[in-house]
């Protein structure tokens, strides 16, 4: 594959050699089912709970707790369908935020077209919600409060332990559910620390495959099942387990490394491109600088972002406009956070990974310097 300067890495990650080995190595050498009951069974089954065990000391969980997906939109919808279906006599209130990702409001916007109500917390300027309407929309007929850990566009991070707290304090009977696929692998997580009972990830952000996640849920809360079959992951997700590919997301979270020490790695980068891209009096920066540093969301104002991503991609530079899923629709997320069209209209959202270098921002700042002096002017 040809050189090139990848910073959209909340879209999708390049997979680590790690990652790639293990799965090599199940798919080639550890093919069984890991529920038969036969030596490539037990061995596939060993692989497995290792996996499983690797992923649980990384949240502070135990093994029991942690229950593996296809990815981070399935874990998702478990969480939130299986949790309003286990918890709707007890209340019919839902209180989430008006920038999650869509796998968390179009599963809550369907239920909320079933009847139930829904509290959408409006974030500030730097893409937080206020832990003063967090207090204020959970009640006691609260079953479900679902907020997502750090946002996919502009990198803000959300106060999950407020929620936690109003839900005690309020006595409501509402499961936490946490989205995390953005955070996972990129901060230090701990599930009692945060007060959480569910919580999403997903592998393909962290440099694993892509169709493999998981779902960590609380010992000893019940949520329903929503997939039914052979009892694979203790009846929550049934289904064979694709031991390929978590053996990958095995593989992916042990290359992670020290998360502190790429952290300040990564915040480092950050500040380097902001210095850089700031020199181009047409580039405005749109993440608050306590954000994840891994996102970084800009405008170049005055030039169409799709026009933009075309220039760069032909210089082999990609970034993206916004969220992966939104397929080029304009960002919500920018509108809730009160920016006026012409900076959401020319939004580009670099996202780093610990594979980015200072080169890349350089060419990514050379390239946009060209395209601000050659391009017309939207």
């Amino acid at each position: 594959m040809k050189s090139v300067v990848y910073l959209d890495n909340s879209a999708t990650s390049m997979p680590c050699q790690k990652a790639i080995d293990n799965i090599n190595s199940a798919l080639c050498n550890n093919w069984g089912n890991p529920s038969s009951l036969h030596l490539m069974g037990l061995n596939a089954e060993i692989e497995l709970s290792d996996a499983r065990r690797i992923v649980a000391k990384t949240i502070g969980a135990n093994d029991d707790e942690v229950f593996f997906t296809s990815g981070g939109t399935e874990a998702n919808n478990i969480a939130i369908f299986g949790a309003v279906a286990a918890r709707k006599k007890r209340g019919n209130r839902i209180v989430t935020t008006a920038i999650e990702h869509p796998s968390v409001l179009e599963p809550i916007k369907t239920l909320e077209a079933q009847g139930f109500e829904v509290i959408y917390l409006k974030p500030d300027k730097n893409g937080v919600v206020s832990e003063s309407d967090i207090y204020n929309a959970i009640n006691e007929k609260t079953i479900l409060v679902s907020i997502m850990l750090v946002n996919n566009e502009v990198g803000s991070i959300q106060p999950i332990k407020v929620a936690a707290d109003a839900i005690k304090k309020t006595g409501a009977p509402a499961l936490l559910h946490c989205d995390a696929v953005q955070a996972f692998g990129k901060l230090n997580i701990n599930v009692a620390s945060l007060g959480v009972d569910l919580l999403s990830a997903s592998g393909h952000k962290i440099h694993a495959s892509k169709g493999v996640g998981f779902l960590y849920k609380k010992k000893n809360v019940h949520i329903a099942n929503l997939i039914y079959g052979g009892g694979q992951e203790k009846g929550l997700r049934s289904g064979t387990e694709a031991l390929p590919l978590i053996s990958g997301l095995k593989g992916a979270i042990e290359e992670i490394g020290n998360i502190n020490n790429n952290l300040s790695k990564i915040t480092e980068l950050r500040d380097y491109a902001i210095n850089k891209l700031t020199q181009n009096e047409n580039i405005v920066i749109n993440s608050a600088k306590n954000s994840l540093p891994y996102i970084l969301n800009i405008s170049v104002v005055g030039y169409r972002s799709e026009t933009l991503l075309h220039y760069l991609e032909a210089c082999d530079i990609y970034v993206s406009s916004g969220s992966a899923c939104a397929k080029g629709h304009k960002s919500y997320v920018l509108n809730e956070i009160g920016l006026d069209a012409k900076r959401i209209d020319s939004a580009l959202r670099i996202s780093f990974s610990r594979f980015s270098k200072k080169e890349d921002i350089d060419k990514l700042c050379q390239a946009l310097h060209k395209a601000c002096s050659i391009l017309r002017r939207a």
